[in-house]
């Protein structure tokens, strides 16, 4: 964990791959120091991304440092088991093989098992050993076909086609709860344990990622456990808690490029229920939807969301989120939402 202030050797690498990026000066009075150049640098990364603006290198972070570093072309990509690529390139393979119509999953610069099939599909028709491994011979390939031929969008038709999948009704789902941790964790725990009662009742599989007392697990652990139980949807369930008492508000967010680019259809569809019920039921301040880079909504196989449900640090919404009937009210307003979401067509 580096934040302003810190020293040493580490802080020059962030340095210099964030002057790679073009987001911090080449030049600095002491490389070694986490000065407010680099700070402002690394929020600026952060934004860019779509993960937690808070100026602190933290695992996530330089995680995503270091998948930056890597444009496609820059080494040989390849599918590993349980060793799985990560980085820039990966995405761009995605997209380019998205683009000519081959379902490489979504574009989450993971190169998993879809990627792998969609890249020997491609391999296989361009003439190309088709071996799984992009190295110098598919570039080549690629540069001749991306630049006349474009349009295919098989990642949106695959969520689709899940969605499609999702729309039979909420009986025979699988839903994951994950109760944020923090100040406000016993808030969180007590509507998780709400909605768990009501979806339960409409004969719905409910999953907590973590019981009251226990601790936390990350984002990676979390996804890895809706990825492993088979789950159908995941709601992650937060309250946020600022210096300022100023904000308030319910917020929802799904996975997606935060500047207009790839995204979760599915994802954003659930998002926007669950924004629209629990305004449509409450007085918290509609805050909307937004796309967002987090590992939990980017590592997920399944229509993920993050709903952070007011603000602690906020008289008016702390007052309302610590009042049992009001708990009540947002775990119905999640309920339906979910209902909804699964509704047949």
């Amino acid at each position: 964990m580096m934040r302003r202030g810190a020293r040493g050797p580490a802080v020059a690498e962030v340095r210099a791959r964030l002057t790679q990026l073009g987001l911090c000066p080449a030049t600095a009075e002491d490389p070694l120091v986490f000065d407010d150049v680099l700070d402002h640098a690394v929020r600026s990364f952060q934004q860019e991304r779509g993960i937690t603006v808070d100026g602190i290198v933290g695992p996530q972070t330089f995680r995503r440092l270091e998948e930056a570093r890597w444009q496609l072309g820059d080494r040989v990509l390849s599918y590993t088991p349980g060793h799985v690529m990560s980085g820039d390139d990966v995405t761009e393979l995605q997209r380019r093989l998205s683009e000519l119509g081959f379902a490489a999953g979504r574009q989450d610069g993971l190169f998993g098992p879809q990627t792998d099939t969609a890249l020997r599909e491609f391999q296989a028709g361009v003439g190309v050993t088709s071996d799984g491994t992009c190295g110098p011979d598919t570039f080549r390939a690629f540069d001749r076909l991306v630049r006349t031929v474009s349009g295919g969008n098989a990642t949106t038709l695959r969520e689709h086609i899940t969605l499609a999948e999702l729309q039979t009704g909420v009986a025979d789902k699988v839903v994951v709860l994950d109760p944020g941790d923090g100040s406000g964790a016993d808030v969180c725990h007590a509507i998780a344990v709400r909605v768990e009662g009501r979806l339960a009742a409409l004969g719905t599989q409910v999953l907590l990622t973590r019981a009251l007392q226990a601790d936390a697990p990350d984002d990676r652990a979390r996804a890895q456990f809706a990825n492993e139980t088979g789950a159908d949807i995941v709601l992650s369930l937060g309250v946020n808690h600022v210096a300022s008492p100023m904000p308030n508000g319910v917020v929802t967010f799904y996975f997606g490029d935060a500047h207009g680019g790839a995204h979760s259809p599915a994802g954003r569809i659930l998002a926007e229920l669950v924004q629209e019920e629990l305004h449509a039921r409450t007085d918290l301040l509609d805050c909307q939807t937004h796309p967002r880079g987090w590992d939990l909504l980017r590592l997920t196989k399944m229509p993920a969301i993050r709903v952070e449900m007011g603000y602690l640090s906020n008289e008016a919404d702390a007052r309302r989120l610590v009042n049992p009937a009001f708990q009540d009210t947002v775990a119905e307003g999640l309920a339906a939402a979910v209902t909804r979401f699964c509704a047949p067509r």
